[in-house]
């Protein structure tokens, strides 16, 4: 403590003799000025603990360090500046409280984020492991950034504590996405902006990413620029081009609104080269409003939301239009709120803002439709379509990937239309498969049958199902062990945390788990052809990670040592592994349990392998 305060006062003080009093004398630190010693107090040298304890021996430090100073709200801002976003510069704040506040978040943060390996490693997380998360006495961006700070650990160690770090910060920012999106569809229907409805859905399905409706808007508002100075160029007396951001603004003439679309048609698809993307339609990149504006392409409905977004900002209202197979947007051509679809032209943002008749629409999907399909969608209504696009593309396939979209897009829809009993079957179904949160798939059966009786029969079967799987789970008496000194283990090579290299595919994995001979049904050998192999499913097969985000199953014969180990990048590889160690993975204590004999097996095999090759 001494040397810190002496240090600090040097700091301080700077080059040059020490201040003296009257008498010539040296002053104490506790004579120097108060600004000074606040200065001090503020600078690198102390510590939170220096603080408390210089606090404690006399008036004036105390009042230096007060808790409402300069010296702990620097604390705060040294330690975890992130936070500093948060606070108002002109507020009090007792930083001190702050202080050890985030200090007690960050504790709890790490006791849960360390507890999940040993709760969750045999299943995926479900949503009731979070229950202690909920109940959380602090704030919780202060949690929050203890998880940031846990993922951001640099190097390949803690794996383990980043994947389940992730899955916690996932879901608390997925459950403030939700309340944001509820309290945005109690507003009125014309507080209800289009684009914040489709930023929200591009937060709640990737919520690690940064993502914000003012970065969307300062992007919008670039292209809205862009615009203005086209149509400048055009038009000098444009009331667009001189308007005032921040100023409602509505141009009335038919021709001026013209003279907008045709600015904004030549700005986002000739000069930015936005455009529909007809190659890879079922991405769901497409549907993500920050993925639009940074590739220029989507899809109908997400390129429809910034076109009328731009068109509203500069005067010219135009209105979405929920048309079947293709979103489009129209424009009145007569009086306002017109009854008559022949009194609008129908603006294909997909097309490059073409200007579509009715007669063209119904060309543009094969088929006529009746009148009530060229009227005007909600906010709501919109916003449905864009989770439906998303649930379908979930549907599509069936990897975690699709899956989680599947569920993400699910909570979404359900967010919006809670007693949907379609929807709700669904989720129960997904839970089901997954073979997660059990408890709640009953909870949401109870509610199907509610709501509609008739669905008895499927409700009944995933009851009766649901109910053997609680009951199997609570007769698991542990995990099960393998040893490789055992004689029926004697064939298998391998180990859990080589990384390995496919001799038929060349893809790069690593071992997380090993069986003395196939475990897959016959429909799955037979599907994956593992009689042609030599020596067919009777050898050892192993449960990879592999570098393209998938998990395989692999057979013996059709691995060897990958002799330039690298980090594979899985999203599951934090559930197995707590470190990369240069040339293998270390198994996590979970995994460890199950394998215990692996650690050293592996370590061997690489001195092996690898110092062998440097020889």
């Amino acid at each position: 403590m001494a040397a810190a305060r002496a240090e600090a006062a040097a700091a301080a003080e700077g080059p040059g003799p020490a201040p003296a009093s009257a008498s010539g004398a040296p002053l104490s630190l506790a004579e120097l000025p108060g600004e000074l010693l606040e200065l001090i107090a503020c600078c690198g040298a102390l510590g939170a603990a220096d603080l408390a304890r210089l606090a404690r021996t006399c008036r004036r430090l105390r009042e230096a360090c007060r808790p409402r100073g300069k010296a702990w709200r620097e604390q705060l801002r040294r330690r975890w500046p992130s936070l500093m976003k948060y606070y108002n510069q002109a507020e009090s704040v007792n930083w001190l409280e702050e202080y050890r506040a985030r200090q007690k978040a960050g504790l709890e943060a790490r006791r849960i984020v360390a507890s999940f390996s040993k709760r969750f490693f045999s299943e995926h997380v479900p949503c009731d492991g979070f229950s202690d998360v909920e109940t959380l006495e602090c704030p919780c961006h202060f949690f929050e950034d203890e998880l940031m700070s846990i993922l951001s650990m640099e190097g390949s160690k803690g794996l383990t504590w980043k994947y389940y770090a992730k899955k916690i910060l996932y879901f608390l920012r997925q459950q403030n996405i939700l309340k944001k999106l509820k309290a945005y569809l109690q507003r009125p229907a014309d507080e209800q902006s289009f684009m914040e409805g489709a930023v929200l859905i591009d937060q709640y399905c990737n919520p690690l990413s940064d993502i914000c409706l003012e970065s969307v808007q300062a992007q919008v508002d670039d292209i809205i620029s862009k615009v203005r100075k086209h149509l400048k160029s055009k038009n000098p007396r444009h009331p667009s081009v001189a308007h005032t951001a921040g100023e409602a603004l509505i141009v009335s003439q038919v021709e001026l609104q013209r003279q907008v679309l045709d600015a904004m048609n030549y700005v986002l698809y000739e000069q930015l080269k936005y455009k529909g993307n007809e190659v890879d339609y079922y991405n769901s990149l497409n549907s993500y409003i920050r993925q639009v504006l940074i590739h220029r392409t989507g899809i109908p409905i997400s390129l429809s939301v910034l076109y009328l977004t731009i068109a509203k900002q500069l005067g010219v209202q135009l209105e979405p239009v929920n048309f079947p197979s293709h979103f489009l947007l129209r424009w009145c051509q007569g009086t306002e709120g017109s009854p008559s679809i022949f009194d609008y032209a129908y603006i294909d943002a997909f097309g490059k803002g073409k200007q579509l008749t009715v007669k063209e629409c119904e060309y543009l999907i094969g088929h006529h439709v009746t009148e009530e399909f060229y009227g005007v969608a909600t906010a709501k209504e919109v916003l449905q379509r864009m989770v439906g696009n998303l649930l379908n593309i979930g549907k599509r396939e069936s990897t975690d990937q699709s899956y989680q979209l599947l569920r993400d897009s699910l909570d979404l829809y359900l967010a919006m239309y809670p007693d949907n009993v379609q929807h709700l079957m669904l989720q129960a179904r997904l839970y089901f498969h997954l073979g997660i949160w059990p408890e709640k798939v009953l909870d949401i059966l109870q509610h199907i049958q509610a709501l509609d009786p008739s669905q008895h029969g499927a409700v009944g079967y995933l009851v009766q199902h649901t109910l053997e799987h609680i009951e199997r789970r609570k007769e698991e008496v542990g995990p099960d062990v393998k040893l490789h000194s055992e004689e029926k283990h004697k064939d298998v090579c391998y180990s859990v945390g080589l990384v390995m290299k496919h001799k038929r595919y060349g893809y790069n994995c690593v071992i997380y788990g090993w069986d003395p001979a196939c475990m897959m049904g016959h429909e799955w050998i037979r599907n994956m052809n593992v009689h042609s192999l030599p020596h067919g499913p009777h050898q050892p097969f192993y449960n990879v990670l592999v570098e393209d985000g998938s998990c395989r199953y692999a057979a013996q014969e059709n691995l060897e040592h990958n002799l330039e180990p690298g980090e594979i990048p899985h999203p599951d590889i934090g559930r197995y592994f707590m470190e990369f160690a240069g040339t293998h993975y270390v198994a996590n204590a979970e995994l460890e349990i199950r394998y215990p004999e692996d650690l050293e097996l592996t370590r061997a095999t690489v001195q092996k392998t690898y110092n062998a090759k440097k020889e």
